[in-house]
């Protein structure tokens, strides 16, 4: 299987139980995904201005 199409043909044959097996493990490659890029962001600098902003709402 190569193309969007066919993935998506072979999800539609499954049954129930293999469909909600599939959409558990991809919601937990999307978390994994998600969370190895707010690391990357961080340890970049990307997300400094979220402290700095946090730091002056909370001085006023």
């Amino acid at each position: 299987m190569s193309t969007v199409e066919e993935i998506e043909s072979a999800i539609e044959k499954l049954p129930p139980e293999k469909f909600l097996a599939l959409v558990d493990r991809l919601r937990a490659r999307h978390a994994d995904a998600w969370d190895r890029q707010i690391e990357r962001d961080s340890a970049s600098g990307a997300l400094d201005f979220l402290l700095q902003k946090a730091d002056a709402d909370m001085s006023h």
